[in-house]
């Protein structure tokens, strides 16, 4: 991984260390979270990553990292790309965007889990008239005489 940081300290000196900066090129986050190059510079596009230019090469710091790590998150969860948005960009931009950032996340999840549970609810219902209309056939076949596979 690329890293960049200020240069080691004296071992004598007394302090803290200095704070390492940590940066990432397209190709390591892409192996990171094992996505196309192609994925991320789509995230970069739409708003989501914000990777700092040198020349043609695009270096992406942690916070970076984060944002694609919380997408990536969203949209195994089944969040559509103006959500992760809104939530991400709602803690960039206020102040107390994690409070504002984390209820509008709980409406997300209740709204997904909603979602969901109807989706199950009608799955089973499909099930049970597969069922009602497997037992029908068969029974008409078996009335004609015929054994059912």
């Amino acid at each position: 991984m690329t890293h960049s940081s200020s240069p080691a300290p004296d071992a004598s000196q007394d302090g803290p260390l200095p704070r390492q900066t940590r940066s990432y090129s397209i190709g390591e986050l892409a192996k990171m979270f094992e996505v196309t190059t192609r994925t991320i510079r789509f995230y970069e596009q739409e708003g989501l990553l914000a990777p700092e230019r040198r020349g043609q090469t695009r270096i992406y710091n942690e916070k970076d990292r984060v944002r694609l790590k919380l997408t990536l998150r969203g949209k195994r969860l089944g969040f559509s790309l103006a959500e992760i948005r809104e939530v991400v960009m709602m803690y960039d931009a206020m102040p107390d965007g994690n409070r504002r950032q984390l209820r509008r996340l709980l409406e997300i999840l209740a709204d997904k889990r909603g979602n969901l549970e109807r989706q199950q609810e009608d799955i089973r219902l499909m099930q049970l008239e597969i069922d009602d209309v497997e037992r029908r056939a068969r029974d008409v076949l078996a009335s004609l005489g015929d054994q059912p596979d």
